[in-house]
């Protein structure tokens, strides 16, 4: 694994598709919104699932005119609909599934021996700059009030 981006830097484009097949690219935003990119290592495990549900219960904090989530791992498009089937959510899921994790490894967060992604959350400005990040070990679950008040702050 190498270390992850770093803030100020440019984030590394991208092309994936949803859990309903729908193609996003984070060069899409660029001008427009910004975008945390939130990676998490497996649907239906309970870090994960609670994590998920944090942004499910506060989407007005991820999502807005000039904010978007996009949560990624390298589980398979079809997996990804059935978890988000199972718990309501409504905002991207993005496959990172093949060629596996290549995304993943871009940011510099894909563990080579889980075969998944770490606990990776990036707010990437409307310039597509990563300004904020925080990065956790799978079994360490993230703390998003540090996202808040970075994206408060990018807000001005």
């Amino acid at each position: 694994m190498t270390s992850p981006i770093a803030v100020g830097t440019p984030a590394p484009d991208f092309s994936l598709r949803d859990q309903n097949g729908q193609e996003f690219s984070l060069a899409e935003f660029r001008g427009t919104k910004n975008v945390v990119l939130v990676f998490y290592p497996f649907a239906f495990s309970g870090i994960c699932t609670g994590e998920l549900c944090e942004i499910r219960d506060d989407l007005g904090g991820f999502v807005g005119d000039d904010v978007q989530v996009l949560a990624a791992s390298c589980d398979h498009m079809f997996s990804q609909r059935a978890w988000a089937d199972k718990e309501g959510y409504f905002f991207p899921l993005l496959s990172d599934y093949w060629p596996h994790g290549a995304v993943a490894r871009q940011y510099g967060i894909f563990n080579e021996q889980a075969g998944a992604a770490l606990r990776g959350t990036f707010l990437i400005d409307t310039e597509g700059i990563v300004r904020w990040s925080l990065v956790n070990e799978i079994g360490q679950a993230r703390d998003f009030t540090g996202y808040h008040a970075a994206l408060a702050e990018l807000r001005g």
